[in-house]
C-alpha cells in the first residue's frame, strides 16, 4: 500500500451509494425530451479551468512574466469567453447564465468561490503545517482534522437547518463564514514549535463551526431565487462554482506560500521558512473567508416564493428536478 491508495477511497462509497439509492429512491422517468448534453460547453470549462490552474501552480518556477505562463492565462481566458458564447448560444447550456441576473444566485456563486479558496486552503495547508513544520505523522494529522470534522458534521447535519429558520439566510451565513476567518486567521500566527492544544485546536473547532453553519445557507440562498423545479440547477451551478474557487484558490494561495518561503530562505531556517510562506496562505484565506461572510450578509435578499423568477434561465422547461416541496421548503421565514 501507498498513498495512491486514498484516490481509490471514493470508489466504494461511490458504489454503496449507487446501490442504495437504486433501492430506496422512487422511480420516476425524466424531464429532458430530446435535449443534447452540452458537451462544447463541459471541454471548454474544464480545459479554461484546468490551465489557469497549471499556470499559476507554476508561476514560481516558470517566472509570471515568461511566455508560458503569460500564454496559459491567455488560453484560459480564451476558453472561457468561448464557453460563456456557447453557453448564451446553444438550446440547452450547461450553465444557464441568465441565472446569474437572479441577485441571490449571483451572490451565492461569488460567495461560493471565495468560501472555497479559503476553505480548501485550510485543509491543504494546514495539513502541511501539522507534517512538515510540527513533524506529525500522517495518523496524527488525520485524527487532528477529526474534532473539526465531528463539528462540521454536527452542524451541517442538524443544527444549520433550524439556525437557518430561525434567523434567515444572511445571519447564519455571515456568522459562519466570519468565525472561520478567525479561526484561519489563528493559523496564520501559529508558531514552528506550537502545541496541538494551543495552537491548532482552537482554529480547527471555529474553522468546523464555521464551516457547519455557513454550508447550507449558501445552497438555500440559490435555491430561494428559482422555480422549485429548477432548484437542483441553482445548487449545482453553486456547487460548481466551489469545486472551481477551490482549485484556482488553492493553486493561488499555494503559490503565494511558496514564494514567501523561498524569499524568506536566506534569512529564517527551512522549517521557519514553510512556516511564514503558510502563514500568508492563511492570512488571504481569512481575507477570503471574511469577505466571503461581508457580501454573503450584505447583498443577500430575503428568499421569494417559488416561480417568481421562473423565465430566469430563458427556457420554458425546467432544468432539474427536486423532490416536491424543497424549493418552497428553501425560500420560506427568510
Amino acid at each position: 500500500l501507498s498513498w495512491h491508495w486514498i484516490f481509490l477511497v471514493n470508489l466504494p462509497i461511490g458504489i454503496a451509494v449507487y446501490a442504495l439509492c437504486v433501492a430506496l429512491l422512487p422511480s420516476a422517468r425524466g424531464h429532458a425530451h430530446g435535449e443534447r448534453l452540452d458537451v462544447a460547453g463541459a471541454v471548454t470549462v474544464t480545459a479554461s479551468l484546468m490551465l489557469a490552474v497549471y499556470a499559476v501552480v507554476n508561476g514560481n518556477e516558470a517566472g509570471w512574466t515568461s511566455a508560458q505562463t503569460l500564454g496559459l492565462l491567455f488560453a484560459a481566458l480564451a476558453l472561457l469567453a468561448v464557453f460563456l458564447v456557447i453557453e448564451a448560444r446553444v438550446q440547452h447550456p450547461l450553465m444557464p447564465l441568465g441565472l446569474f441576473r437572479l441577485r441571490n444566485v449571483a451572490t451565492a456563486n461569488v460567495v461560493g468561490v471565495l468560501w472555497a479558496a479559503a476553505m480548501f486552503a485550510w485543509f491543504f495547508i494546514s495539513a502541511l503545517y501539522l507534517q512538515r513544520v510540527l513533524g506529525y505523522r500522517p495518523l496524527q494529522v488525520g485524527l487532528a482534522f477529526l474534532p473539526a470534522n465531528l463539528i462540521m458534521a454536527f452542524f451541517s447535519l442538524g443544527l444549520s437547518a433550524r439556525v437557518v429558520m430561525r434567523f434567515g439566510l444572511r445571519i447564519p451565513l455571515a456568522v459562519g463564514l466570519l468565525v472561520a476567518a478567525c479561526g484561519l486567521a489563528l493559523f496564520a500566527r501559529a508558531p514552528v514549535n506550537g502545541s496541538f492544544v494551543l495552537d491548532v485546536l482552537p482554529g480547527m473547532m471555529l474553522l468546523g463551526f464555521g464551516a457547519g453553519i455557513a454550508f447550507n445557507p449558501v445552497l438555500l440562498a440559490a435555491m430561494s431565487d428559482v422555480d422549485p423545479s429548477d432548484s437542483g440547477l441553482a445548487s449545482g451551478i453553486v456547487n460548481t462554482s466551489f469545486m472551481m474557487g477551490g482549485a484556482l484558490g488553492l493553486a493561488v494561495l499555494a503559490s503565494l506560500a511558496a514564494a514567501r518561503s523561498d524569499a524568506m530562505q536566506a534569512s529564517e531556517s527551512a522549517t521557519a521558512a514553510l512556516n511564514s510562506g503558510y502563514h500568508v496562505a492563511f492570512l488571504f484565506g481569512a481575507i477570503f473567508a471574511a469577505a466571503a461572510g461581508v457580501l454573503g450578509g450584505l447583498l443577500l435578499r430575503p428568499g421569494q416564493p417559488g416561480g417568481a423568477h421562473a423565465d430566469a434561465h430563458g427556457h420554458g422547461e425546467s432544468t432539474a428536478a427536486q423532490p416536491h416541496g424543497a424549493g418552497n421548503a428553501a425560500t420560506e421565514n427568510y
